[in-house]
């Protein structure tokens, strides 16, 4: 038995795929936005319930470096957005005005110069692949977390400390609060709890090295960070905030854990055990290889999207899976109209979205019922 795939929605992205990054659907329900970076700039278009753009709403964010040489995030209001670069965090607003800039140390391999501005190594060779960090806001908008190479021009907080972890006030751009991370990151992602803007949890990416996983707690005062047990990819957090969705770092388990990083009793699914063999597997293979995608989330508090996409490629149609965490502890693959070529993203409210072959077009999609 699977379950029925439902379109409710197809979004064009603002800008050609030749000139731009996929586009993005943020944001909670209510909240949405469909943002899309270039090499020069963000654009965001605040979307209504049925995820169709507000007219005349679009906002466009002029971008301080190319769009390789960092990352983003557009405040949840479309006012103003901040880019994580190599050896900056930059507020801007929508005439790409600097409203404040926090810098640190540079995210370019071995590099251990604190620059004054990208333009001092904008053409240098070894700064060309940089490392990155990330930046997320709080439920309330009013703190930016960031992850940053440290140290800050004003000192580092210990010989041994490589990566630091930022609270920083939204409005002026102060550092309220500086932590080790106890990385050295390739790349993170910021999750912010969807309720308390006191906490925030940092998935970062070491490469094959591992995958630490960071719970941070500020109280007004101070920064306080668990460090979760294992390497694992923080995906997703349920509505309430209680609930966090990992894969581990060798993609072979798929969990439900509390913010503490305890997994929720029963709610742990081993790939080779969970993921039933391909249909379109060739009958003289035996043993194929299967993995829990890095992708997918929480569509309400109980229901989760996953996906098989990197172990199914060599099979045929890309599988995506339904899953019940409550008794029932369901478990089905989603049957689409049409195939479907990347893995699935939550939006939260029922809702997850697929990229179109080409790249241009966001399809989002509800579960419809049962089928076979």
């Amino acid at each position: 038995m699977s379950v029925r795939a439902r379109l409710r929605a197809t979004v064009p992205a603002p800008l050609p795929s030749s000139q731009a990054g996929p586009p993005e659907i943020t944001g909670l329900p209510g909240r949405r936005l469909l943002v899309q970076r270039s090499d020069d700039a963000i654009v965001a278009q605040p979307l209504d319930d049925a995820f169709a753009a507000r007219a005349g709403a679009s906002v466009r964010f002029p971008a301080p470096w190319p769009r390789r040489r960092g990352t983003w995030e557009v405040a949840p209001d479309a006012t103003w957005a901040v880019f994580a670069g190599v050896h900056a965090v930059r507020a801007v607003d929508a005439s790409g005005a600097m409203l404040w800039e926090v810098r640190h140390g540079c995210w370019s391999g071995g590099c251990e110069e604190i620059h004054e501005a990208y333009e001092a190594y904008a053409d240098r060779r070894d700064h060309r692949y940089p490392e990155s960090g990330s930046v997320g806001f709080s439920a309330d908008d009013r703190l930016v977390w960031a992850h940053v190479r440290g140290p800050l021009p004003e000192g580092e907080l210990s010989l041994d400390t490589a990566d630091e972890w930022l609270v920083i006030d939204a409005e002026d751009g102060r550092v309220l609060a500086r932590a080790d991370a106890e990385a050295v990151a390739a790349g993170s992602a910021h999750l912010p709890h969807p309720t308390d803007p006191a906490q925030m949890g940092l998935s970062i990416g070491e490469g094959q090295d591992g995958a630490p996983l960071r719970w941070g707690r500020w109280d007004g005062k101070e920064l306080t960070v668990d460090r979760l047990d294992g390497d694992l990819c923080l995906l997703s957090l349920s509505p309430s905030g209680d609930r966090l969705m990992t894969v581990s770092h060798d993609q072979d388990s798929l969990a439900v854990r509390d913010s503490r990083g305890v997994v929720v009793e029963a709610l742990d699914w081993n790939a080779d055990a969970a993921i039933p063999r391909h249909p379109e597997a060739p009958a003289d293979e035996d043993e194929l290889p299967v993995c829990w995608d890095w992708a997918g989330g929480f569509l309400d508090e109980t229901t989760l999207i996953a996906s098989t996409t990197e172990s199914d490629e060599d099979c045929g149609q890309y599988r995506h899976w339904l899953v019940d965490t409550t008794a029932a502890h369901g478990f089905v693959p989603v049957a689409y109209p049409s195939p479907v070529s990347c893995d699935p993203t939550a939006l939260g409210g029922g809702f997850w979205s697929t990229l179109s072959p080409s790249r241009d077009v966001l399809q989002v999609w509800s579960a419809d019922g049962p089928e076979g």
